[in-house]
């Protein structure tokens, strides 16, 4: 384990802020090792602290990067409070830089509240982990704590979060997890809900 609260991927700075989430997906490449893309070790020892998450974040040359990420080895909303006051703190401090988190759009389940709205101002763009379109599948796939509900909880959160963000695509998993078909499907899906839909390759 290590301490790795940022790290970059391409030409992004990705801030790795908890190791929890509520699911347990059976496609999670956090499931193949302790790192991703070439990045560190992305199983903290411990969570940062909101003023450890600035101080890492204050490392990177922001003038070569346009976007901070959050994305580790857990769900980002886990921490809302801390994600949320680095958002604000890059808006003051680097206004240029697009903000995107993804999520597996479980925010409001683990909060006890609605988050979409604390976004505004502070998250340029969601990044949310539809996975399937069929709740059933869903609840195979992703195993999420919170019971068979989370599937219409996450859509729920998309359809609001479109209100108060600039940029919302939900995701699913490419060949050989989703084939044309199912595509098809969360494509018209995303269509219902006002949101766009980006398939990601599978990374086995």
């Amino acid at each position: 384990m290590s301490q790795t609260i940022t790290y970059q991927v391409k030409n992004a700075v990705y801030a790795n802020i908890t190791n929890r989430c509520p699911c347990a997906c059976s496609f999670c490449l956090r499931n193949n090792g302790a790192t991703v893309f070439g990045s560190p070790d992305l199983w903290l020892e411990r969570e940062p602290t909101p003023e450890e998450l600035e101080e890492s974040l204050e490392t990177w040359d922001w003038t070569c990067y346009g976007e901070l990420v959050f994305c580790g080895y857990g769900e980002p909303t886990e921490r809302l409070d801390t994600l949320l006051a680095a958002s604000a703190f890059m808006k003051e401090r680097h206004p240029h830089v697009r903000i995107r988190v993804n999520t597996n759009g479980l925010g409001d389940l683990i909060n006890g509240k609605r988050t979409a709205p604390l976004f505004a101002g502070k998250v340029d763009a969601l990044s949310i982990s539809l996975n399937t379109d069929d709740p059933e599948e869903y609840f195979r796939l992703c195993a999420p704590k919170f019971g068979p509900s989370s599937h219409a909880a996450m859509l729920k959160f998309a359809r609001d979060a479109k209100e108060f963000v600039p940029d919302v695509a939900m995701t699913i998993v490419g060949p050989p997890v989703s084939d044309d078909a199912k595509i098809a499907r969360a494509r018209a899906l995303c269509d219902s809900l006002g949101v766009r839909l980006r398939v990601r390759p599978y990374e086995g």
